[in-house]
C-alpha cells in the first residue's frame, strides 16, 4: 500500500468518523488528509515534513472558512430563542391554541405545531387562545390572560 493511499484510506475514515462525532472538526482532517494523498500520488509533493504541512494547512484553512457555514446544517434554524434561558423556560409567555376543551382543569393546547397535555385554572373551550404560565416538562399550565413581562 503506498503511502498516497494511506493518506486518503485515513482521510476517508476521518470524515466518515464524523458521523459518530459532532463537532464537525474531523471531516476538516479528511479532507487535508485526502488533499495530501492526491498531491503525493500526483508527484507534486514528497517529503514528509510537506506532507504534514499541506495536510495541516489544508485542515486549518478549510476548518476556519468552512466549519461555521457546515455547521449550521447539522444544528438547524430557530428564531428568536434566548439562549440564556433552557428550552423549557423559553416557552413561557408564548400564545396557545386551545385544541381539546378544559375540563377539571385538564386540556390540550397547541404550542410550535406540537400537541401538549395543559392544566389551567380558566375555563377554556376549543378555539381559545391561551398564554403559557409554566411549563412542568411535558405539560403547560396556561392562563386565558397574557403573561406581562412582570410576571415572569
Amino acid at each position: 500500500m503506498s503511502i498516497a493511499l494511506i493518506w486518503i484510506v485515513i482521510g476517508v475514515l476521518l470524515i466518515v468518523s464524523e458521523l459518530l462525532l459532532t463537532s464537525v472538526v474531523a471531516v476538516f482532517l479528511g479532507i487535508g488528509a485526502i488533499v495530501t494523498g492526491l498531491l503525493l500520488h500526483w508527484g507534486l509533493i514528497d517529503d514528509i515534513a510537506i506532507q504534514f504541512a499541506v495536510f495541516g494547512i489544508v485542515s486549518l484553512v478549510s476548518l476556519l472558512l468552512a466549519r461555521g457555514r457546515i455547521k449550521q446544517w447539522f444544528t438547524g434554524y430557530t428564531a428568536d430563542n434566548d439562549e440564556a434561558k433552557p428550552n423549557f423556560q423559553r416557552d413561557i409567555g408564548a400564545r396557545v391554541t386551545v385544541v381539546k376543551t378544559f375540563k377539571h382543569g385538564a386540556g390540550r393546547v397547541l404550542l410550535n405545531g406540537v400537541q401538549w397535555d395543559a392544566f389551567s385554572e380558566d375555563e377554556l373551550n376549543q378555539g381559545d387562545t391561551a398564554w403559557v404560565v409554566a411549563n412542568e416538562g411535558i405539560q403547560l399550565t396556561v392562563q386565558k390572560q397574557r403573561v406581562s413581562r412582570e410576571q415572569k
